[in-house]
Formats: C-alpha cells, sequence, structure tokens
C-alpha cells in the first residue's frame, strides 16, 4: 500500500523542473502556499530527504541546507511564474527531459535551474513592480553561465532571504537588471565583462555616509594601525 508519503513524494517529483534525486541531491524547492496573498519561499538544498521535505526549509543563518533564499511577495511571483515556467521548460524540452509546472504546495527544481530562477526573484523582489518587465527582458538575454556566475556570487555574500535583502550584491543585482538593458547586443555576443562590471561597481558602493554611521566610522579608523616614525638619533 501506498502512504500519503509516498504519494506526496511522487507527485513532487512528476512535477519537478528537471530535479531527479537519484542523479543529484542538490536543489531548490518554490513553496507556492494555497492562499493568493501569501508570499512565494525560494529555498536552496543540498540534501534530498523525500520524509522531510516542509521541514528541511529554514530561515536560519548557521547553515546553507535548505535555507530560503528569496521570500517573494505573491504579487511579485505572479508576474514571473509564467515567464520562468515557459524558460525552464525550453531548457529542458533541449535536453529531452519531462517539463515541470507550478502547483500549490512544493515545487522542486534542479540546482542549476533553481539558482537563474532565483536570480530573477532577487531582481525584482524590491524593484518597482512597473519595471518588472524590464528585469525579465534583461534576465532572458543572460545566458545560463551568465546567470549562474551572479547567483553564485550574489548568494556567497548576501544570500540570505532577510538579512541579505537590499545590501550589496543583492541591490546591486537589481539595479543591474532592471536599469542597465543587455537585450540589444548582437546575437551570441557575450554580456561579459560589462554587464558584471555594472553589477560589481553597484555592489562596491559603500552602504552608508559617514554622517549617518560617524561612531561606526571614527571606530574603524582608530583600529586602523598607525604606522611608527622613525626614531632620530
Amino acid at each position: 500500500m501506498t502512504s500519503p508519503g509516498d504519494s506526496q513524494t511522487r507527485d513532487l517529483l512528476g512535477s519537478a523542473f528537471g530535479f531527479d534525486p537519484d542523479g543529484s541531491a542538490a536543489h531548490f524547492l518554490v513553496h507556492i502556499p494555497a492562499g493568493s496573498t501569501v508570499s512565494v519561499d525560494i529555498s536552496e538544498h543540498l540534501t534530498w530527504d523525500p520524509d522531510r521535505v516542509a521541514d528541511s526549509v529554514h530561515l536560519g543563518l548557521e547553515h546553507q541546507d535548505g535555507q530560503v533564499r528569496c521570500r517573494l511577495p505573491r504579487a511579485k511571483w505572479n508576474e514571473i511564474a509564467e515567464v520562468l515556467r515557459a524558460e525552464l521548460n525550453a531548457r529542458l524540452k533541449k535536453e529531452g527531459r519531462r517539463p515541470g509546472k507550478w502547483r500549490a504546495g512544493y515545487n522542486a527544481i534542479s540546482r542549476p535551474l533553481g539558482k537563474e530562477l532565483t536570480l530573477l526573484a532577487w531582481a525584482v523582489e524590491d524593484a518597482d513592480p512597473a519595471l518588472t518587465p524590464t528585469a525579465i527582458a534583461n534576465w532572458q538575454g543572460l545566458q545560463p553561465e551568465e546567470r549562474w556566475w551572479l547567483y553564485t556570487m550574489t548568494a556567497a555574500a548576501t544570500g540570505h532571504c532577510q538579512a541579505g535583502r537590499g545590501r550589496g550584491w543583492r541591490k546591486a543585482v537589481r539595479f543591474a537588471l532592471t536599469e542597465n538593458p543587455v537585450t540589444s547586443r548582437p546575437t551570441g555576443e557575450p554580456v561579459v565583462p560589462e554587464f558584471f562590471r555594472l553589477v560589481v561597481q553597484a555592489a562596491e558602493r559603500p552602504p552608508y555616509s559617514v554622517a549617518e554611521h560617524p561612531v561606526r566610522e571614527q571606530a574603524s579608523e582608530t583600529s586602523r594601525p598607525r604606522r611608527r616614525k622613525a626614531s632620530r638619533k
């Protein structure tokens, strides 16, 4: 007899976007709640336990496995969900693999595709809704390898859904995808290094001014080692 857990796992894997735990345990989960106004969580997982799918997701900072990378407002998710479904399935079709589909509850995605999905989610999470089409067009203008690179750099620095939001690389990705068009490049011309230069430039902007945090700036000044003046004989 098939248990409810077995049935849920079969449904989860049956509608997955390229995720096969027999090939690689690493994956992403997109949790789409039944409520039409509840935010969508996107989490990254390094291990797979079919009996602990929901329990593996967490908001903690202590370890990466199962960490929520983005909590996207439902309206923002609705704007990109169909684009993501079409893009991911087009890639899977080229590989001769079964297409996936979104459903209420947990949705499994292969790690490479999950990185690309999360990158777009980061771009729109705090952006003006009017800029979402621009973010989508620029995201589509990137090669998969470029999306993976951007995701890896951003996740390493500001990958937590709350602690990293609106900071550093996360903020830079939003600016780069919503304000810097990359879709006008000739077909086949790599966006590197210009696009990445813009991202890095934005990420390296100081997050605060001296006037905003004088105490912190003063502390950093006093903590710097001072050179000793050579004694005169």
